[in-house]
């Protein structure tokens, strides 16, 4: 028996139904799109680890390092009412080049490892006479031979430099590197120069750049 038109049509409708029903709506499509983008979205690592290897490290109590991956450190300190905080990856010489080796000169570096250094302020302050409101800022850098940019940018959790954009940057200053007896640990630190001022300084290598502050009045 030959199927009738109007059977056909019957069955036609009901495939057509069936797909609508199955089809995921408009805000379903925005639902996956969204958890698939939070699946792939990258996560900070700021839990500390190797911290005491570091630094046995560098006080020489470890003489060789033989750790490949980077530990997580922590550096603090207060000048004035400004309290600052620093994480950050820190990796070793490891006998390796690093000043236009393991890193390029001239090009923007992470100034750590892994995950993008985090410096916070309680307060505000001044740095290159622009006013830095307090909250958290990722600090990069551009090491040359004989000039450093030093960068404070908005985007502090990223990997390396992967999302780094100029537009995002609060500041920008030049300093000059000095020589500094050998660290074999990438460190950062919190200098107090007076009650008013003080920097943020990281070593490593025979390298020493600091990024000056003044606490707002």
């Amino acid at each position: 028996m030959q199927p009738t038109k109007r059977m056909k049509n019957f069955c036609l409708g009901v495939v057509v139904f069936l797909g609508l029903a199955c089809s995921p709506t408009a805000k379903e499509k925005q639902g996956q799109t969204a958890e698939a983008s939070q699946k792939t979205q990258y996560v900070p690592e700021r839990e500390l680890k190797y911290v005491e290897y570091a630094e046995d490290v560098n006080a020489g109590k470890i003489p060789v390092d033989t750790l490949k991956t980077s530990a997580r450190r922590e550096a603090s300190g207060k000048v004035g009412n400004v309290e600052v905080k620093i994480n950050y990856g820190s990796p070793g010489v490891r006998g390796r080049v690093i000043w236009n080796g393991l890193v390029a000169y001239d090009q923007v570096w992470v100034t750590g490892a892994h995950t993008a250094t985090r410096v916070d302020f309680s307060h505000p302050v001044i740095i290159g006479n622009k006013e830095i409101p307090a909250g958290a800022y990722g600090f990069f850098s551009i090491p040359s031979a004989s000039e450093w940019t030093l960068i404070l940018n908005r985007n502090y959790d990223q990997h390396l430099t992967d999302n780094y954009k100029e537009s995002e940057d609060v500041v920008r200053i030049q300093v000059k590197p000095v020589e500094h007896p050998i660290v074999q640990r990438l460190t950062y630190s919190v200098e107090k120069i007076s009650d008013k001022e003080g920097a943020i300084a990281v070593c490593w290598e025979k390298i020493k750049v600091a990024m000056p502050f003044r606490v707002k009045e």
